[in-house]
């Protein structure tokens, strides 16, 4: 799929540190787009960096988690665009905590906000794409999603769940001119990795590395274009450490200690809690 002037794009998540480089790559193609926040969190700034790239660009402040919030996006999807062919979830949130100290609340909000309303926006918008017989659905999952890292519970079963929600898509719909693709980023300069870090001071362990938000941007580009099933984004190969947990999951596990991943969860839960 190539995006042109006439390209209809729904992006959740837009304000964020990832959101606004995804606007930066797609706004100058000058696609018309509907851009949607979480309450509290102005799109103000974003809205008009889009529209000074040449796109047409709307903005909507929706609570994702409630049924008001998805009814209201896919309501102005189809006011202001009057249709959709690329929806892309990228709204996320997440808690690092030894699980048995987070809330019920915190498990429900990272689920509803990271899964839920992506299925359920997809859900929506599905029947106008399959009429139309043309759209794609993009979801934003994470590395966490394929490597579950300590402390991150919720956030990776979140993000697994956007990897196996993609893929069954995929096979639901092939042929019908839809189609789904998942972007699996590792640690990014920008987003939660960058919040983490300047709030704790702890950096990601040399062994994964992290990415520029602008790689993750170009690859979101490359995924639309090409239809790849999925996308890992990390400054180091993974594949080998994904074809390892499939082949021998205890051998795994000790390599996984040895990356570091664990170990740097764990302290960031640590230093949050004190």
């Amino acid at each position: 799929m190539q995006i042109t002037p006439s390209t209809r794009i729904v992006l959740t998540g837009a304000p964020g540190g990832l959101g606004s480089h995804l606007v930066g790559v797609l706004a100058p193609l000058r696609p018309r787009m509907l851009l949607v926040s979480s309450p509290g969190v102005s799109l103000v700034e974003t809205r008009d960096k889009a529209r000074q790239m040449g796109a047409e660009a709307h903005e909507l402040i929706a609570d994702l988690r409630t049924d008001e919030g998805i009814t209201n996006t896919v309501d102005t999807a189809f006011e202001k665009l009057g249709g959709i062919d690329i929806l892309i979830n990228n709204a996320g949130i997440e808690f690092t905590a030894p699980y048995h100290e987070l809330t019920e609340q915190q498990m429900l909000d990272v689920m509803s906000v990271n899964l839920i309303a992506a299925m359920r926006l997809t859900h929506r918008f599905l029947p106008s794409m399959l009429k139309q017989r043309s759209g794609r659905i993009i979801n934003m999952s994470s590395l966490a999603g394929r490597l579950p890292p300590a402390c991150q519970e919720p956030y990776a079963a979140s993000k697994a769940g956007l990897v196996a929600f993609t893929s069954s898509l995929r096979a639901t719909y092939a042929g019908s001119g839809v189609s789904a693709n998942v972007l699996c980023p590792g640690f990014v300069e920008a987003g939660i990795y960058k919040r983490l870090r300047e709030q704790t001071g702890i950096t990601a362990p040399l062994t994964l590395g992290t990415s520029q938000p602008e790689t993750v941007a170009t690859a979101l580009l490359q995924i639309i274009e090409t239809d790849a099933p999925e996308v890992i984004v990390n400054s180091l190969p993974m594949r080998p450490l994904l074809m390892l947990q499939q082949a021998f999951p205890r051998l795994y596990e000790k390599v996984g200690d040895l990356s570091g991943g664990h170990a740097f969860f764990k302290r960031i839960a640590e230093k949050l809690k004190g």
